[in-house]
């Protein structure tokens, strides 16, 4: 069966439109939602795929789409309509088995089977096998620099059926909406479509490659690439080396602020940072600082005073970032910050609970309904303190325990990072 016949089955598209549906997600430029998908496609579907196959089918523009980004600045999304996800969707899952016989080893973003976890762990062992000075390539608004014609060329060189060929560039210059107003894409890939990661891939395998030709060790997960080297010498030479080839023979724009030499200890890798463990002599990861910031203020956000909802609906999007975040860094040692993490959210959830008390002899009333002696509980009621006084005060710590706030359902950190961890 010709390639694009394969993508245009009734079980590929089939497949395709379920995981379409499963990720949700917001309308294109058309308004369809993925709800309306399934009556849309069922009245027309043979239309679409005879478009498809006389060239005739046009993907409509992305809707651009801005998300703040960690430094303040925006990364540029262009959300495709729910159809044209379908079709993008329908190309990745016939071409990503023929791509991922060439994908190197070491690659590990946006492929089946493979995750940031995997890395992280790679990295580690070329840290401890003495490759600990790092290369660290950072590529400017990589999706957005893209040359069509280079990776089209790329594509070719595997895919040999023009009809594939044509559909894959007609995505690539469908152009995008701002505002209102159509904008075209000369270059760039459309950075939040089901194919983006998978034209990603085959683009940077180049880079992967010429890594691999000179016998260099390294990670890459999407754009984030780290090269391991043995002296500071041998990193600056890759450095140069490898940023003329980028942007030489790829054509790709490298970030020289953010791309550096770095020790280990200088690290930010997949939101990771690494240490030397002095005790093991071997290096381990940890949480990056500015990743637990971050989820440090994803807590304090869902711990607000003035966000009033009740308390079981708040304890359940805690649990949802608090497993969340943990499980993905379950590889870190990271005991103390869950520790210190978990008392500051106790302390903010008592503070909650005191609040929605409101009044003074609801106050006292509760405190002593949870043991505490009257006028103990009169004597903090009526003390004057802020709000932070009285969430770290002995009196309403044994009011509202820990273990009365475990019974409550409030998760903790710490014991889901002690039943999840693992040791590598």
């Amino acid at each position: 069966m010709e390639l694009l016949e394969q993508i245009l089955s009734n079980q590929n598209m089939n497949e395709a439109y379920l995981r379409v549906y499963r990720n949700k997600g917001a309308s294109g430029v058309d308004g369809v939602t993925v709800d309306e998908l399934k009556q849309y496609l069922r009245e027309n579907k043979d239309e679409l795929r005879q478009r498809i196959r006389t060239r005739k089918y046009q993907p409509q523009a992305a809707l651009r789409v801005e998300i703040p980004k960690e430094n303040g600045k925006m990364r540029k999304l262009g959300i495709p309509t729910v159809v044209d996800r379908v079709v993008q969707q329908a190309i990745h899952q016939v071409l990503s088995p023929i791509f991922e016989r060439q994908f190197s080893e070491f690659s590990y973003g946006f492929r089946p089977k493979r995750s940031c976890e995997m890395a992280i762990i790679k990295s580690l062992e070329f840290l401890n096998d003495r490759h600990d000075w790092v290369v660290d390539i950072d590529l400017e608004r990589f999706f957005d620099t893209v040359h069509h014609d280079k990776l089209m060329r790329i594509i070719a060189n595997t895919i040999d059926d023009g009809d594939v060929i044509s559909l894959i560039r007609k995505y690539l210059v469908s152009g995008v909406m701002v505002n209102g107003k159509y904008e075209e894409t000369p270059v760039g890939t459309p950075q939040g479509g089901n194919l983006s990661p998978l034209l990603s891939n085959i683009m940077l395998n180049e880079l992967d490659k010429e890594l691999e030709g000179r016998g260099l060790r390294f990670v890459r997960y999407a754009d984030d690439a780290l090269i391991f080297v043995k002296s500071g010498k041998a990193a600056e030479r890759v450095m140069k080396s490898i940023v003329r080839f980028i942007e030489g023979k790829l054509g790709l724009i490298v970030n020289v602020e953010k791309s550096k030499i770095s020790r280990p200890k200088e690290l930010k890798f997949l939101g990771f940072g690494y240490y030397y463990d002095i005790k093991n002599k071997r290096y381990q990861a940890k949480p990056h600082p500015m990743s637990i910031q971050k989820f440090q203020r994803k807590l304090r956000k869902l711990t607000k005073r003035n966000w009033s909802v009740p308390l079981d609906f708040r304890i359940l999007k805690l649990k949802q970032v608090i497993l969340g975040w943990v499980n993905y860094f379950r590889i870190s040692n990271m005991k103390k910050a869950m520790s210190e993490i978990d008392a500051k959210l106790r302390s903010r959830i008592r503070v909650i609970i005191w609040k929605q008390w409101k009044v003074p002899k609801k106050q006292v009333k509760s405190l002593v309904q949870l043991g505490i002696p009257r006028e103990e509980a009169k004597g903090l009621t009526f003390c004057r303190k802020g709000y932070r006084y009285i969430g770290l005060s002995k009196v309403v710590q044994r009011a509202i325990s820990n273990k009365r706030l475990k019974q409550r359902g409030l998760p903790s950190a710490l014991e889901h990072y002690l039943k999840v961890h693992t040791v590598i």
